[in-house]
């Protein structure tokens, strides 16, 4: 027999297909309202916040918490979920991870203090990334962090800083593999050409070092689970040469993260909602083949994970106001809301799922949506939320509610032209400030103007 064996028969139905909507096997039509977020009104949020607005989802994003740890645990013993700062490093999100139990997944002393100041303890924090101050690395150490090498020059640096502390400091080896097109080579040591084997052993042969543990991260957004379960195969490949070979015990595997959201990539016909494994998917590909080979170790090593997009994408949401309407050519339609490209960043790489807040009074099932472009408030060109997506006919003071825009928008996102909204969180007791809206003053706080700058300036500079 083929395909899957336990898959539910479902029996042959036609759905009927209305233009510029969508049937269950593609995206959800775009007439239908987005009026609540958690419950709360989304007019009200506006009425309350302004536009736009950020918002957060606190059940959401423990559901997703606790979802991921379930397929991860279910599936192998020992398992650390250590989420990753930037996807999104608002303190409220990181906070609320933090309580469910995650680590904190770092690559800067920026996010490190982001880490400290939450009460993040410091062996639950993983520190990577390809450059590390002495000063980071000096805190690090005291810290009991995990720290995973990049470079040869970094083994140098960090057993020389480790001699001087006169410690003997647990360190993990960042490898890079040839798994997929996309090269992220530039990160670690590659395992190929045997640069991973020979970054082990110059640790190994350290008197200031100790080889803890191995580190892989491929990529991001990765919708081929197969490439993780290659990824596991060839991780213990490398670790069992170096427990046969170095005698090495290593203690934690850190295969990282890169698993997809919901989203829809441009480049991708299916809906994300459809081209996205499920995390138990993700969890089977990884934690099969490890606990195949290392279940006969008495101390299996511990497991940890770094997720971001998978953890926040899907919890945060972007209320925005249409500011008027364009007429332009080739008979296109165009939508100018207060929301640009300086919030959304990630706008380049997805087809957000974006709705309106309420259905048009003379809207009825079966009527066609607009086919339109959403530019921005920016000025400048590329200033384009979407092209080519459905709408119904909306017109200025409506509210749209773009979905799943939880990761790498906020931590991107930038004051330009126009300063950066609030962010709230939709809690069980209301809706709270996770940030306050940017002023003026708060932009300009740090800038400094030398005294013969502010000197009065002539209204008419003659001879030009």
């Amino acid at each position: 027999m083929h395909g899957k064996q336990n898959e539910k028969y479902e029996k042959p139905t036609l759905t009927k297909h209305y233009r510029g909507f969508m049937n269950k096997f593609a995206r959800a039509g775009s007439s239908i309202p987005h009026d609540t977020i958690s419950g709360v009104p989304v007019r009200g949020l506006v009425e309350q916040f302004g536009s736009p607005l950020w918002v957060v989802s606190e059940a959401d994003l423990r559901e997703k918490y606790k979802d991921l740890y379930r397929a991860f645990s279910a599936r192998y013993p020992k398992v650390a979920v250590a989420y990753s700062y930037k996807t999104n490093y608002l303190s409220g999100i990181c906070a609320l991870l933090h309580q469910e139990g995650a680590w904190a997944e770092v690559v800067s002393g920026f996010e490190y203090d982001i880490a400290v100041k939450l009460g993040v303890p410091g062996d639950q924090i993983v520190f990577n990334g390809p450059y590390k101050t002495r000063a980071e690395l000096e805190r690090a150490i005291k810290q009991k962090s995990k720290i995973n090498i990049d470079s040869f020059q970094e083994i140098d640096d960090l057993e020389r800083l480790a001699k001087e502390l006169g410690e003997v400091v647990k360190v993990g080896i960042r490898v890079n593999m040839q798994l997929r097109k996309v090269d992220w080579s530039r990160f670690g040591f590659n395992l190929e050409s045997g640069q991973a084997i020979d970054a082990c052993k110059r640790v190994a042969s350290s008197d200031n070092l100790r080889l803890s543990g191995l580190h892989v991260h491929m990529g991001t957004f990765i919708l081929n689970t197969k490439t993780y379960r290659a990824l596991a195969e060839k991780l213990l490949g490398l670790y069992m040469a170096i427990k046969d070979t170095l005698k090495v015990e290593i203690e934690y595997l850190d295969v990282g993260g890169g698993y997809a959201s919901t989203n829809t990539l441009h480049y991708h016909w299916i809906p994300g909602e459809y081209a996205c494994p499920a995390i138990d998917e993700y969890a089977e590909a990884i934690c099969s083949p490890l606990v195949t080979e290392l279940r006969k170790i008495a101390d299996m090593p511990l497991l940890i994970i770094e997720p971001g997009r998978a953890l926040v994408d899907e919890g945060m949401y972007l209320i925005t106001t249409v500011v008027s309407l364009k007429a332009l050519l080739n008979n296109y339609k165009g939508v100018v809301i207060d929301a640009g490209v300086n919030l959304l960043p990630t706008c380049f790489w997805y087809r957000f799922n974006i709705r309106a807040a309420e259905r048009p009074a003379s809207l009825s099932d079966g009527d066609m949506t607009n086919f339109v472009n959403i530019y921005g408030p920016l000025c400048m060109n590329i200033d384009c939320i979407q092209l080519g997506t459905h709408l119904p006919s909306v017109t200025a003071g409506d509210i749209l509610v773009i979905s799943n825009v939880g990761a790498y928008n906020f931590s991107q996102s930038m004051q330009f032209i126009r300063p950066r909204p609030a962010v709230v969180m939709i809690t069980e007791d209301g809706v709270e400030y996770l940030r306050l809206p940017e002023t003026t003053e708060y932009i300009c706080q740090l800038e400094r103007v030398p005294g013969h700058l502010l000197k009065k300036f002539n209204s008419v500079q003659k001879g030009r």
